[in-house]
C-alpha cells in the first residue's frame, strides 16, 4: 500500500518540489493551500503534477481545517511547510507573522495529536534563527538569536516541535534549512528578483535592478536537494533536527556579479543600492555546517554556487523570450507588479 503524505504549503517552492520529489517515491500526495481570489497553482502546473496532487483548502489560523484536512488525507508523515516565509514582510506584518508561521505550528501539531498521534511531522525550520551574528560554521549545538520576526516565530515553532516530541512522544522533527533557491523560488526573494531581473535587461524590458544590503552572506543551496533532506529525516528510525547546508557562503553582490555573468552583461552597469530594500535588522552572515545529515543521513549537496546562478539565470531567460514569442504558461513573472511604488514601514518612498 502506498503511503500517503500531507504537505501544508503545496503551493510553494518546496511543497511543489517535496511534491514531485514523493510521488516519484510512490506516494499519495495531498497539500494544502489557501484560498485566494487568484489562485497560485502555478509552480505546480509548471513541474506538471497538478492534476496528479490532491489539494485540500485549509488555513494556518483556523485550527478545524486543519483537523480537517488531517482526516481527509489520513497521512503516514505531515510536512510543515506553509508559513509567511519572507524576512522582509515579517517586519511589516509581525503579529500576523506570529499567527501564521510561529502559532500555524502548534495547531498542525495540536491536530495530529488530536487525530493520529503516530503520524510523524516535519517542520520547516530555518537557518534565520541563527540571527546571523557569527562568521564561523553553525550546527545544531549553536545558540539561536532570531533578528527579525520571521526568525522569532520559527523558532516558537521550533522549540513546538521539540516539546511535542519529548512531551507526548510524538516522531517531529526540525529541518533547520539554510537557504536554499530555484527557477521556482518567489520574486520577492533577493535570488531570484535578481534572476528575472537580467532576464529582463537582457531582453530590454527594464534598465536596471534595485538591490538593497549587497554585503550580506548565505550559504545558497538548491532546493530540489534540499527538499529530499526533508523526506531523508522522516525515514529514520528516531526523530532528530538537522542542519542543511553547503557549508559555503556568498554575498549578494558575488550572486549578481554572477547572474549577469551569464546573460553577459557587467552587472555594475545595471545594480542600484536602495536604501529601502534595507531591513531594520539584518542577518548580515550564514553558513551551516551539516556534518550531522551528512553522516546520519547520508545527504549531501551536489549543485555548486555557480551552477545555481545559472540554472535559475537561464531558466528564466527562456521564460522571457518563450513569453516574448507570444507562448503562454503557467508562471509568475509577468504577472509580478512594479515594487517601486509599494509605500511601507521598510520601504519609504522618497519624495
Amino acid at each position: 500500500m502506498a503511503k500517503r503524505a500531507l504537505i501544508t504549503g503545496i503551493t510553494g517552492q518546496d511543497g511543489a518540489y517535496l511534491a514531485k520529489f514523493l510521488l516519484e517515491k510512490g506516494y499519495e500526495v495531498y497539500g494544502t493551500y489557501r484560498r485566494l481570489s487568484t489562485p497560485n497553482f502555478w509552480r505546480l502546473q509548471y513541474l506538471e503534477i497538478f492534476d496528479k496532487v490532491n489539494l485540500i483548502p485549509a488555513d494556518l489560523v483556523d485550527s478545524a481545517s486543519l483537523v480537517e484536512a488531517i482526516k481527509i488525507s489520513d497521512p503516514d508523515e505531515v510536512y510543515h511547510l506553509a508559513a509567511q516565509s519572507f524576512v522582509g514582510a515579517s517586519f511589516e506584518q509581525p503579529v500576523a507573522t506570529g499567527m501564521i508561521t510561529g502559532l500555524g505550528v502548534t495547531r498542525m501539531l495540536e491536530a495530529i495529536r488530536q487525530v493520529n498521534p503516530n503520524i510523524k511531522f516535519y517542520q520547516a525550520s530555518t537557518s534565520e534563527m541563527f540571527g546571523g551574528r557569527s562568521e564561523r560554521p553553525l550546527n545544531e549545538e549553536d545558540v539561536f538569536a532570531p533578528a527579525s520576526p520571521y526568525a522569532a516565530a520559527k523558532l516558537y515553532g521550533y522549540w513546538l516541535t521539540r516539546i511535542y516530541r519529548e512531551g507526548y512522544n510524538m516522531f517531529c522533527c526540525n529541518g533547520i534549512l539554510f537557504n536554499h533557491e530555484s527557477p521556482l523560488r518567489g520574486l520577492e526573494f533577493v535570488t531570484r528578483k535578481i534572476s528575472n531581473a537580467v532576464a529582463k535587461i537582457a531582453f530590454g524590458i527594464e534598465k536596471e535592478v534595485r538591490l538593497g544590503n549587497l554585503e550580506a552572506r548565505r550559504d545558497w543551496g538548491y532546493a530540489p536537494e534540499y527538499v529530499e533532506s526533508m523526506w531523508l529525516m522522516m525515514q529514520q528510525k528516531e526523530p532528530d533536527d538537522y542542519v542543511i547546508a553547503t557549508g559555503e557562503t556568498h554575498s549578494v553582490k558575488e550572486f549578481a556579479e554572477k547572474a549577469f555573468e551569464v546573460a553577459g552583461l557587467d552587472w555594475q552597469e545595471y545594480v542600484k543600492v536602495d536604501k529601502r530594500f534595507f531591513r531594520p535588522l539584518e542577518a548580515s552572515y550564514l553558513r551551516g555546517d551539516s556534518t550531522k545529515a551528512r553522516k546520519k543521513l547520508g545527504w549531501r549537496p551536489r549543485v555548486k554556487f555557480n551552477e545555481l546562478v545559472k540554472i535559475m539565470v537561464e531558466e528564466d531567460l527562456k521564460r522571457w523570450e518563450r513569453w516574448l514569442n507570444g507562448e503562454r504558461f503557467p508562471w509568475d513573472a509577468p504577472y509580478y507588479p512594479n515594487e517601486n511604488r509599494i509605500l511601507s514601514r521598510t520601504l519609504k518612498f522618497e519624495r
